[in-house]
């Protein structure tokens, strides 16, 4: 493609003329909604859950997260990646192969889903075990997960094809979708929880009655997508395609598994060395769910604008406009670092009151909150620099640095140390892992970050 063609494709393109700042605020609100939608659908039910069953219920739905997480995981390969795919192509003028990448992704998520949902109810009972599941909460993790499980399919078309509807330049519609689900998630959380004292079993059949309806709009949308209609050849999935999606979606995959196994650990690990602490197995296992939940949620903030960010890099890098590039990355730093310092000020200060939001407990299990709280989360303040960095790499089409960094504090930095810091510190190595683990993913993704953009400075003076 000659510089004329790259030109014309920028400058009939917003994402290549329009001011960056108002194009950060118009991609990256609806996707941290987005993001918030998809904590709360697991948060929502944990307060109900927490109020209406107790410590148990919230041990319950952490043992189920995991498999939350598996779905999130094939959402972002397959919708990150699609949607990174369509940008680039777009921006290098390649409009008919940008088409294929999205159907694909479409199918493939859908399909996966039913996949996902074979296996966790063929093998439920083992999964929840291997997940950390305590005898005493078994039950109720049997109960929900066999619900929800049918919901995967709708999950994770709603969830990565957000991101597809987005890269289509409809980013208001793309947070409708995930809005109307959790929306209608909690108000049904309430009437058939606590209405029809369904219990664990309301909670699910309010999760996946959001997920199928999100997932109905996302369809709704994709018929009548506004880069061109689609044929049977696009929906059919081709290896060519698929993989270079894959590709580029691979970092927040890997992330999300990188998530799933060390909760796994995490979970069994909690359960061993609370059941040799005063607190016992369960406790542990229920304020590590809500802490985990309540920090998704700032999580979802991060994300959520490394998730805008997205097609303005791509599209931008694609076209060679480095000066946007550079602009749009420190813009979503900047915002990035204030969500930080204000969720790290909120943990510290009032780890009870948050606590206390998810039901009530025995006073051993508000001092373990507490201080699960302040210490885990000690270095909130710096967690923006991990997902922004992996998210940019794999935007401009450099997956393996993202891939790398996305496992720099899940894989490389927190699972070796949740196994050798309890050895010597008992149940409170698991709590010292996670910020040691923080600093030194942002220190790395510091530093890549820092390398890319004097690359990119170089280049645009060329």
């Amino acid at each position: 493609m000659n510089e004329m063609t790259q030109t014309n494709t920028t400058q009939i393109n917003p994402l290549g003329t329009e001011p960056v700042g108002r194009l950060l605020r118009r991609f990256a609100v609806p996707s941290i909604v987005a993001m918030l939608v998809n904590a709360l659908y697991n948060m929502v039910d944990q307060i109900f859950i927490g109020h209406s069953i107790g410590e148990l219920g919230n041990a319950a739905t952490n043992v189920a997260f995991p498999l939350t997480t598996s779905c999130t995981a094939l959402a972002l390969l397959f919708g990150i990646g699609a949607a990174s795919a369509f940008n680039l192509s777009m921006g290098r003028g390649e409009k008919d192969k940008a088409l294929y990448y999205i159907g694909n992704a479409a199918v493939m998520m859908f399909g996966s889903g039913i996949v996902l949902f074979l296996i966790a109810e063929l093998f439920l009972d083992p999964m929840l075990i291997f997940f950390g599941s305590p005898d005493n909460v078994l039950g109720l993790a049997r109960e929900y997960v066999r619900i929800v499980a049918v919901g995967f399919p709708f999950l994770i078309l709603t969830s990565g094809g957000a991101h597809l509807v987005r890269a289509d330049g409809s980013p208001n519609y793309s947070m409708a979708c995930n809005l109307t689900g959790a929306l209608i998630n909690t108000i049904l959380d309430p009437i058939l929880i606590f209405g029809f004292k369904m219990g664990m079993t309301g909670a699910a059949l309010a999760t996946i009655t959001g997920q199928i309806i999100s997932a109905f709009l996302v369809f709704r949308y994709l018929r009548h997508y506004k880069a061109g209609p689609f044929t049977r050849e696009h929906l059919r999935p081709k290896m060519i395609y698929l993989g270079y999606a894959m590709t580029l979606g691979m970092a927040q995959c890997f992330n999300q598994l990188a998530m799933m196994l060390v909760q796994i650990v995490m979970n069994n690990s909690l359960r061993h060395y609370g059941a040799l602490s005063v607190y016992g197995e369960a406790i542990p296992l229920a304020c590590s769910g809500i802490i985990n939940k309540v920090s998704f949620m700032f999580f979802a903030f991060c994300i959520g604008i490394a998730q805008g960010m997205q097609p303005i890099a791509s599209f931008n890098y694609g076209a060679k406009n480095y000066d946007r590039v550079k602009k749009v990355i420190f813009l979503s730093l900047s915002a990035g670092q204030i969500i930080c310092i204000t969720a790290f000020c909120l943990f510290q200060i009032f780890p009870l009151q948050i606590t206390a939001l998810f039901g009530n407990g025995s006073d051993l299990y508000f001092s373990f909150a507490e201080r699960y709280f302040r210490i885990y989360l000690f270095f909130t303040f710096i967690n923006n620099l991990q997902p922004m960095s992996s998210t940019f790499f794999s935007s401009i089409g450099k997956p393996k640095k993202g891939t790398f960094l996305s496992l720099t504090r899940q894989i490389i930095f927190l699972l070796p140390l949740l196994v050798i810091l309890p050895l010597f510190l008992g149940i409170d190595g698991i709590m010292y892992a996670g910020p040691i683990a923080d600093c030194l993913a942002a220190v790395i993704s510091g530093i890549f970050l820092a390398g890319e953009l004097k690359k990119m400075g170089a280049e645009a003076e060329r």
